[in-house]
């Protein structure tokens, strides 16, 4: 077992690759590398001007391409935990099982369709429902953070609290997952290969706990 780089407070984190740490838990809630080689820095695209920029969410958010992200992602190690909840899974969808859709709507209504997604989804393990939550605070962050794919806290503590049990994130970036874990008293894990993203998780984790009406980002 590889030592970990953060340990405090019920949360740790280990800098390596996922598929060669082996760690206890009971729920998995991530967003992996998609597949799709995104190109993260957004802009290329003009999005008109300043504030539309800002309202739609374009901007430069960061350059540097995300590690296994230009390759397919297989799900299948990541599906025999008790709670399972994965992001973008429209990307490898063929690859996973019937189980509930998670919508995060990120936009207002009068910009659907503007310009790239209104949504992004996530698959949960067992049920076939269809469930939505806005979260708007990463449009208007788009230029502060820390990771290109990065959730809202509050997102992530929705997710959350449809598992029990510690919590494992095998590619945490920037560990909103676990920010949002040590809000609401949860023990968790997080996985990260780039040691920079251990740090600024880190970072995130030690600034204490705020109130979950307010957002990080």
């Amino acid at each position: 077992m590889a030592s970990p780089y953060y340990d405090e407070d019920g949360i740790t984190i280990y800098h390596g690759d996922c598929r060669k740490i082996s760690v206890l838990a009971d729920a998995l809630v991530s967003d992996p590398p998609y597949g799709m080689g995104w190109d993260t820095n957004t802009e290329r695209f003009s999005g008109g001007s300043i504030h539309s920029i800002a309202r739609r969410g374009v901007g430069k958010s960061d350059q540097a391409r995300i590690v296994a992200d230009d390759e397919p992602f297989d799900p299948g190690p990541w599906l025999g935990f008790r709670y399972v909840i994965l992001w973008g899974s429209n990307h490898y969808a063929a690859r996973l099982p019937i189980g509930t859709t998670l919508v995060w709507v990120k936009r207002n209504d009068a910009a659907f369709g503007s310009f790239l997604s209104d949504a992004e989804v996530a698959w949960m393990l067992g049920g076939h429902g269809v469930y939505c939550f806005r979260d708007l605070s990463m449009t208007r962050e788009a230029r502060v953070r820390d990771h290109p794919s990065q959730k809202p806290v509050p997102l992530m503590c929705w997710c959350i609290k449809k598992t029990e049990g510690v919590v494992l994130d095998p590619f945490m970036g920037s560990g909103t997952t676990l920010v949002a874990a040590k809000q609401l008293g949860r023990k968790a894990i997080g996985i990260e290969i780039e040691e920079r993203y251990c740090e600024i998780a880190a970072k995130r984790l030690s600034q204490g706990v705020l109130p979950l009406g307010v957002k990080h980002g």
